[in-house]
């Protein structure tokens, strides 16, 4: 049998998992397992294809009727190039706030949620509530989407989903989507003395880059109407470039990744096919006449849609009465909240923690924020008990 734990032990021990995107989440995994477990409750195991992570899908109450679902992700970021003060996956505490990789995006909303794991199992719950943890939300959303296919094949319609980004408990109706692509130029590699003899991979980037910083700046120019987002239009953004192996070799190859956060539906599509076309009607043309098997392929690495906002919807109406406010924001980064709406689940955020706080040196939560969220989740306790 389980000693219950409240959500500062258990987010203590949650840091010190280090389930760094690149690394396996298997271990903090096998310890929730156990966790709840131990307090009576099955959980169901839903690994990667590789076997090295997991998603993790339990319920509270009875399976076979619609329930709510409280959602986070196991992962967190790097902490390499970052002067921590201590050790970032060993929690401490200082002056009501709690220190660690993690403690804000998210395990601290995931502390909450199984600190309240005995509270429901005593309640009892006439409407089920699950535990849903993923992987790789950090790198694209990677492990959400199969664990939302599992949850809509084996699981009846959910009533509402509340996602547990850190939002300072408030309501997030909204967000951008982000979708990461990665473009790779083959061109001819050759000496630099004869660059006739070549075609360079890392002058046609740079034509590339420069018209995709040329849709950026056309859609900064022309904000959208009424956008509920602080920053109203579809940004296009390049983070990493990779090519070349000498000062004095012609490249013959380069690779670059870049990021779109489109405010709606279909302006991802419209972009990349726009792109497209520049880079076969324009570009490629002038490089095969270099070396006809020059290449320029585009693909999608990943592709988190939007939440889009869902006035009036019950995830809505609950999220505003437990959080004890009339007020729905929106953000400017994406989430599985996405993922979870376009299966037909009506979606919000809101967690513990503020978004300045997370994936910086020194990472931190208040207490106080952990008490409001177990005070969230206590309402919603208590709403699945009389419905």
């Amino acid at each position: 049998m389980t000693t219950p734990l409240s959500e500062i032990e258990l987010l203590d021990r949650l840091v010190g998992f280090d389930t760094v995107s690149s690394r396996s989440n298997l271990e903090l995994i096998d310890f929730v397992r156990s966790y709840l477990d131990g307090l009576g409750v099955a959980s169901t195991l839903l690994p990667d294809a590789t076997g090295q992570k997991a998603n993790l899908l339990a319920t509270i109450g009875p399976a076979d009727v619609p329930g709510y679902v409280l959602s986070g992700h196991t992962d967190v970021v790097p902490v390499e190039g970052q002067q921590w003060s201590r050790d970032p996956f060993r929690m401490w505490e200082n002056d009501g706030r709690l220190y660690g990789r993690g403690t804000t995006d998210m395990k601290g909303f995931v502390a909450c949620m199984l600190a309240r794991v005995p509270a429901m199992l005593a309640a009892p719950l006439a409407t089920p509530i699950h535990l849903a943890l993923s992987y790789d939300e950090e790198v694209g959303c990677l492990g959400a989407y199969g664990l939302v296919d599992h949850m809509t094949k084996s699981l009846p319609e959910q009533l509402a989903v509340f996602v547990g980004e850190p939002t300072d408990m408030g309501v997030i109706g909204s967000h951008k989507g982000s979708t990461g692509l990665l473009t790779t130029i083959a061109g001819k590699a050759c000496h630099s003395s004869r660059p006739d003899l070549g075609v360079n991979a890392i002058f046609h980037a740079v034509d590339l880059i420069g018209a995709l910083r040329g849709y950026a700046e056309e859609l900064a120019a022309a904000p959208e109407a009424q956008s509920p987002f602080e920053l109203p239009y579809t940004s296009v953004s390049v983070g990493v470039i990779q090519g070349g192996t000498a000062r004095n070799a012609i490249p013959g190859d380069v690779r670059f990744q870049w990021d779109i956060r489109a405010t709606k539906a279909g302006m991802v599509e419209k972009l990349v096919e726009r792109f497209r076309a520049f880079c076969d009607d324009t570009v490629l043309p002038v490089m095969k006449a270099g070396f006809p098997d020059s290449t320029i392929t585009t693909e999608y690495a990943y592709d988190v849609p939007p939440l889009v906002p869902s006035e009036g919807s019950l995830a809505e109406t609950l999220a505003k009465r437990f959080a004890k406010t009339n007020q729905v924001g929106a953000v400017n980064y994406g989430s599985e909240a996405g993922i979870f709406q376009r299966a037909g689940m009506p979606t919000i955020i809101c967690g513990p923690g503020r978004d300045s706080e997370a994936h910086i040196t020194d990472e931190w939560i208040a207490v106080e924020q952990l008490h409001r969220c177990t005070a969230f989740i206590d309402d919603l306790i208590g709403h699945a008990r009389k419905t």
